[in-house]
């Protein structure tokens, strides 16, 4: 039985998660803590303002050290879309609020803009859902909405009476705060009193992810202080899947297993034109956000590999998602993984990895004249590119419930070099000098879980991504892993360019890079 859809249809049930030295630990089942209780780490925001006391995140503007404009500490542990969190807040003197699904001002230094959850000393706005730069007040206080497409909220009911809500809250003193944010429905409670509901049907303007950030009021000198920080993801509404991307650091030199750009373009290009898709990149290696993965539907890996995989040393947790149905996906370096308990675990989850004296990584032009019938190759063609195209890969013992999805017979000068532990040995000159067997640089895995891994050996070479077929055959692949229907001519993503190929470098561009190279061979593709 798929876990994963039972999941999806009783909603967000993970096991309880115990948190030290929390009174509420028993109670908060699924809730992980994002604020060590000490420091200031994954958070960032103005020193001269921000500082950990007593256990709790601490803002304070003084006369001496005011701040000109509203001001937040945004936490850079990853980017929220369906959750609840719960925090507890103090504030003395002026307001504040929890930003939410929420985006950093450009130009505009640890400045933020989107959902807001209020508070404040005085007695009117706590609890309300305000929209910082982003439309104003979308919900007062004891008033459920519903925000049109003429951006404006509109009352559809109460939650309760303002004064009552206010009368719940304590002054200069501990309150908890929790926000609920499920598709486009938001729900705002203080201390378990429902202070603000609303849905946001403005489909120009409504947010389906962003930032997490804590406010700091311009005005007269305030403080304001946030401790017991708890997150827990949802599963996403209305059926919607979800795509973790995880990149791996900076690896090879401009160009090459560029693997922030790389996760960031196909992310990009799925959030566009994938409306049933929400994809979300992690880069710089495995997320420090303990929530990661939580509600994934699939975990694309986009990483260097090998004895250094940065999953090596989270396979258990990995295996709690695989036994759930998670979809896993591995783009080049990260199919490779060492003998053992993680090429064991690569087999069971995407069918089939990278074995060191076994396995080979020449660059070669691969020519794929023929596709499967498959989902995965729905609306790709034919097509022919040079890569550093691993094969001789270790599979289950005869394909069992693996499916080839790119298959080639390597030339002979493939296998030029000594033998060594990616270069060569005698059973791959075997299979493919003398025996001539066509090897699988692409494959799709189905699990007795329900889950479905991928795995795929090229992408050493960024610019690979701007071949259309390239890029479609890898994003039909990350869809159907997620268990979502793949549109019949493919996933529609449109042409990049070589700007869109240059966006979000993993390394600094040399002072020798040929652009103009890379824009003919862009074209020559289009060719094909």
């Amino acid at each position: 039985m798929n876990l994963r859809f039972v999941r999806s249809c009783v909603g967000a049930c993970v096991l309880p998660i115990l948190f030290a030295g929390m009174a509420a630990a028993a109670e908060d089942d699924g809730f992980r803590p994002i604020f060590d209780g000490k420091s200031l780490e994954g958070w960032d925001g103005n020193p001269d303002l921000w500082r950990v006391e007593d256990g709790a995140i601490t803002g304070q503007t003084t006369a001496e050290k005011p701040t000109k404009g509203n001001t937040f500490l945004i936490w850079r542990g990853g980017e929220l879309d369906d959750f609840e969190l719960k925090l507890e807040y103090k504030i003395v003197g002026g307001n504040s609020g929890i930003q939410y699904r929420s985006f950093e001002v450009p130009n505009e230094k640890w400045v933020v803009g989107g959902y807001q959850g209020d508070f404040e000393a005085g007695d009117t706005y706590s609890g309300i859902l305000y929209g910082e730069r982003f439309r104003g007040i979308l919900a007062a206080r004891g008033q459920k909405t519903v925000i049109g497409a003429d951006h404006k909220p509109q009352v559809a009911g109460s939650v309760g009476d303002s004064k009552e809500i206010q009368s719940k809250i304590k002054k200069e003193d501990w309150n908890e705060y929790r926000v609920t944010a499920q598709g486009y429905t938001f729900t705002h409670r203080i201390n378990g009193v429902a202070t603000a509901e609303c849905v946001d049907e403005d489909k120009e303007m409504r947010r389906a992810s962003g930032i997490l950030a804590l406010q700091l009021h311009a005005g007269p000198a305030m403080k304001v202080q946030f401790r017991n920080i708890r997150l827990k993801r949802l599963m996403l509404a209305d059926n919607r899947k979800k795509v973790v991307f995880i990149a791996g650091r900076q690896s090879h030199g401009y160009g090459a297993h560029d693997h922030q750009a790389g996760c960031l373009l196909l992310a990009k290009q799925l959030n566009e034109s994938m409306p049933n898709i929400l994809a979300t990149v992690y880069t710089g290696g495995w997320p420090k956000d303990p929530t990661a993965l939580d509600n994934a539907d699939s975990i694309v890996m986009y990483s260097d590999g090998g004895g250094g995989h940065m999953a090596a040393p989270k396979l258990k947790d990995l295996q709690a998602k695989m036994k759930e149905g998670v979809g896993l996906v591995c783009f080049h370096y990260a199919v490779e993984v060492t003998k053992g308990e993680p090429g064991d675990s690569f087999l069971a989850w995407i069918g089939g990895y990278f074995e060191m004296n076994w396995s080979v990584n020449p660059h070669w032009t691969a020519k794929f004249a023929k596709l499967p019938d498959h989902a995965i190759t729905r609306g790709v063609k034919p097509f022919s590119i040079n890569d550093e195209w691993y094969y001789h890969m270790r599979f289950r013992p005869g394909l069992q419930n693996v499916t080839p999805i790119l298959t080639d017979l390597p030339p002979e000068s493939s296998l030029s070099r000594p033998d060594g532990t990616h270069s060569g040995n005698p059973a791959v000159r075997e299979a493919v000098l003398t025996n001539k067997e066509p090897q699988h640089v692409a494959w799709a895995h189905e699990r007795k879980d329900g889950g479905r891994g991928f795995g795929f050996t090229g992408g050493h070479v960024h610019w690979n991504w701007g071949n259309d077929n390239f890029r479609r055959l890898a994003l039909n692949a990350i869809v159907w892993t997620t268990g979502a229907e793949v549109p019949e001519g493919g996933v529609p993503c449109k042409p990049v360019t070589l700007e869109d190929l240059e966006a979000n470098p993993d390394e600094p561009v040399p002072p020798n890079f040929n652009r103009e190279a890379i824009r003919k061979m862009l074209e020559e593709w289009k060719k094909q």
